[in-house]
């Protein structure tokens, strides 16, 4: 039974996106693809998006084209999507997996070292969007359509645009 989310997750895609009462994120420090130290300070007064994903999961797969495209439409605003990968097959196989889809945001090894400060997973992908204070202001568990999450993400990257 404690495997059904994860099923759940690779059959339906998404389990649920809310947003949360706003908490400290952690501090963390990663390894990005070439082995350089990326930490959480470099990352002050930007609104991020971060990933817990695997190169195996397929609502993984499936939410990397939209996040392209919102690094793309959003870095200008401040917008930076960190994606922690959790894969043990190492950074050369995550490495290939990111040249071969074109991912153009940031990329972390170990994500799994980090996870349970983020309060632990309970499936893939599980998404943290962090406002420009520092605080942890939404999670979503599963893939959700861009456009969608597009909508969740402006109200913290541009709050007063997304207000009608």
């Amino acid at each position: 039974m404690k495997f059904l989310p994860l099923l759940l997750l690779l059959f339906v895609g998404i389990l649920r996106a809310e947003p949360v009462t706003p908490v400290p994120a952690p501090a963390w420090k990663l390894k990005d693809l070439d082995g350089n130290v990326v930490s959480s300070d470099q990352f002050k007064g930007k609104v991020v998006v971060l990933d817990f994903w695997a190169t195996w999961c397929g609502p993984c797969r499936s939410e990397i084209p939209g996040y392209i495209r919102l690094q793309k439409k959003y870095a200008k605003d401040g917008l930076v999507i960190v994606g922690a990968s959790t894969s043990d097959l190492g950074p050369d196989v995550v490495k290939k997996f990111v040249e071969d889809h074109g991912m153009n945001y940031q990329i972390v090894v170990g994500g799994e070292d980090i996870a349970p400060a983020f309060g632990g997973l309970e499936g893939y992908p599980t998404t943290f969007i962090i406002n420009r204070d520092g605080m942890i202001v939404d999670k979503k568990l599963g893939a959700l359509e861009t456009d969608e999450y597009e909508k969740l993400l402006l109200n913290v990257l541009k709050p007063a645009a997304a207000k009608p």
